[in-house]
């Protein structure tokens, strides 16, 4: 049975990338606009202190545009850094994109600085990456494990972004997967039913329902 998961999900990864891959960049500069906009709109966002967020790649909505405006708008930002020899990951507070550099798999990391290490905090909110999500929150991840790791132990609250195609309506998970709070999408952003805050749409426009 644990091998059918690992197939499915390896399947679902695989189209998760042609979609993304197959986007056109106007269409995915345009969804990636919308998706910053609302979550920056957020109630979510606008009561957080700190903002842990991974940092893009090509195939991902844009989260470099957000560490630039989160880090004008006076909060702290912390980004991921692998640990190396492991499956782990630590979060490293910047100023600047400019102290980001290829890392593990080539995503910008970091420094590993003993004195900018995330620790507990309050008021954070984590933006979590995601091939897809399902509309409870439920995220299909690369399948290296960093992330369900960490938010293992992570006591914020949680957001994923993601293209309304990139979204499933459930997806395979296990009993120790966490779901995000809040999911948006160049459409909607949604409160996820994890138990926490219900579940209910707030469409994107003009007026954004704040979350």
């Amino acid at each position: 049975m644990k091998e059918d998961i690992r197939q499915v999900k390896n399947a679902l990864r695989l189209r998760m990338k042609a979609v993304r891959q197959a986007m056109p960049p106007d269409e995915k500069a345009d969804f990636d606009s919308r998706i910053r906009e609302t979550f920056l709109h957020s109630t979510s966002y606008t009561k957080s202190s700190v903002i842990l967020t991974y940092v893009s790649t090509p195939i991902e909505v844009d989260t470099l545009a957000i560490i630039e405006t989160a880090l004008n708008d006076g909060k702290r930002v912390a980004c991921p850094r692998c640990v190396d020899g492991t499956r782990r990951m630590e979060f490293y507070y910047i100023d600047s994109l400019t102290e980001l550099s290829p890392g593990t798999f080539g995503v910008p990391e970091p420094e590993a600085n003993p004195w900018r290490l995330y620790q507990e905090e309050s008021h954070p909110i984590c933006i979590v990456p995601g091939l897809a999500f399902d509309r409870w929150g439920y995220r299909l991840g690369y399948g290296k494990g960093y992330y369900d790791r960490f938010l293992s132990g992570y006591k914020g609250w949680t957001v994923g972004l993601c293209y309304s195609s990139c979204v499933e309506y459930k997806l395979p998970h296990g009993r120790y997967d966490r779901a995000v709070d809040r999911l948006i999408t160049e459409k909607y952003l949604r409160r996820c039913t994890d138990g926490r805050s219900g579940g209910g749409y707030a469409p994107f426009g003009k007026h954004l329902i704040k979350r």
